[in-house]
């Protein structure tokens, strides 16, 4: 994979997951009680040999860089590297990216010092384990000017889609991004009836961009110059079928788009489930992240079921059901934590350590009995005594004092400070 060079799209401002990206980009957000979004597809591209990467970002990428600089460290024997590119203002083009497309041509000033025949584009924010090397090699073998990952999905998913349409043959022939309902009933499905090229599932209609692309180097420079376009799936896909031989990869694996705060949280409860579809760990393909060298979570008179606890944790008599529990998280005793999501902690604090101001009396972690349940608690949060953390009132929006919610997921930012005895 000498020839590839890969571009992970970090997002835009991420407001839909807003509050967890209130402070970090997309790709930063911590996820499985250990990980991090980007170490997903830069860890699909080491394990596909494909060793010099671009991360593109340009909201709050001070963790991101931090991160990366701190796990991805290549051999100084070869031309690999993980870099950042940030958005720059130029003399020639003062404007931030613009989109996804307008982040790529932005970047290539950087990107084209490098010499590379194919261009693996990848998402930032999704969840999911694909072999990049059987990708690039299907590009290869069919002779493609581009290829575009897909994937069968049902017709209830396809309206947050960007949905292809084949030809017989199994060409990409069509494709329209987030079409309504009335139009994917027109449409019909994807795949033609009488298609050999392609399988066609009924329970599956429609075949659905993955959001991962590879462009021959050509090819993606002539359709960056020639048209303004600032999307890939709105303008510049669609202008690439009219002109070049688009082709689809089909992957019928796991995968999730975790942009929004509900698909975040989905996403990591089905991680804790006994059978879930998807794990982080693989023997063959891990998933890579930042080494710690944490202790060992340590558990006293606790019960936990269906549950991921990260390490370097202390768990005092307490019951953790169906969660995540991220890195350093003190539970103090008595306390219950269902259906919920724990970022965890970027530092320890003692005992017998002074708390500073901003801490409002209240230590670092989960103190003692208090009640979640269907919530995400950021990095370095304080959950007072007693307090109670459960939307019985159903509550699908709303901003309150240290907290928020969204899609009825309460949310506790990074840093808040929930004081003791409160109910939500």
């Amino acid at each position: 994979m000498n020839d590839v060079l890969a571009i992970i799209l970090g997002g835009g401002q991420g407001s839909r997951l807003f509050p967890l990206t209130e402070t970090r980009s997309k790709p930063a957000v911590p996820i499985g009680g250990n990980y991090r979004l980007i170490d997903i597809p830069v860890s699909g591209c080491i394990h596909a040999g494909i060793r010099r990467i671009f991360v593109l970002t340009q909201f709050n990428s001070a963790s991101l860089n931090r991160h990366i600089s701190q796990t991805y460290r290549m051999d100084a024997f070869s031309d690999g590297f993980v870099e950042i590119l940030a958005a720059e203002q130029t003399p020639d083009n003062p404007h931030w990216f613009q989109g996804t497309a307008d982040a790529v041509r932005q970047a290539m000033r950087h990107v084209e010092q490098h010499d590379a025949r194919y261009y693996l584009i990848l998402a930032g924010d999704h969840l999911y384990r694909m072999d990049y090397g059987a990708l690039i090699e299907a590009h290869r073998q069919q002779g493609a000017d581009v290829t575009i990952a897909a994937q069968p999905m049902p017709f209830d998913d396809a309206p947050e889609m960007g949905i292809f349409r084949f030809d017989r043959g199994g060409r990409i022939v069509a494709f329209e991004e987030k079409p309504t309902p009335e139009r994917l009933r027109e449409i019909g499905r994807s795949v033609p009836a009488g298609a050999t090229a392609i399988a066609h599932d009924d329970a599956k209609p429609f075949m659905a961009s993955m959001g991962i692309y590879v462009f021959t180097r050509e090819v993606l420079l002539d359709i960056l110059a020639r048209h303004s376009g600032v999307d890939f799936g709105r303008e510049l896909i669609p202008a690439a079928i009219e002109t070049f031989r688009v082709n689809s990869y089909i992957y019928d694996g796991f995968w999730a788009d975790v942009g929004t705060i509900e698909a975040f949280y989905d996403a990591n409860i089905m991680l804790a489930e006994r059978l879930a579809p998807f794990r982080l760990y693989d023997p063959k393909r891990p998933i890579y992240t930042h080494p710690r060298f944490l202790p060992g979570s340590r558990f006293t008179d606790a019960r936990i079921t269906d549950a991921i606890v990260a390490e370097g944790c202390y768990v005092d008599k307490a019951t953790i059901e169906q969660s995540v529990i991220g890195i350093r998280t003190h539970v103090y005793a008595g306390s219950v934590i269902r259906r919920s999501v724990l970022l965890g902690a970027d530092f320890y604090e003692g005992l017998d350590e002074p708390l500073p101001p901003e801490a409002k009396g209240v230590r670092l972690g989960i103190g003692e009995g208090v009640t979640l349940d269907q919530a995400i608690v950021d990095k370095n949060a304080r959950i007072g005594a007693g307090a109670t953390l459960v939307n019985a009132k159903g509550v699908q929006h709303a901003d309150g004092d240290g907290y928020y919610i969204r899609s009825g997921i309460i949310i506790v930012p990074r840093g808040g400070v929930i004081l003791p005895g409160t109910e939500i």
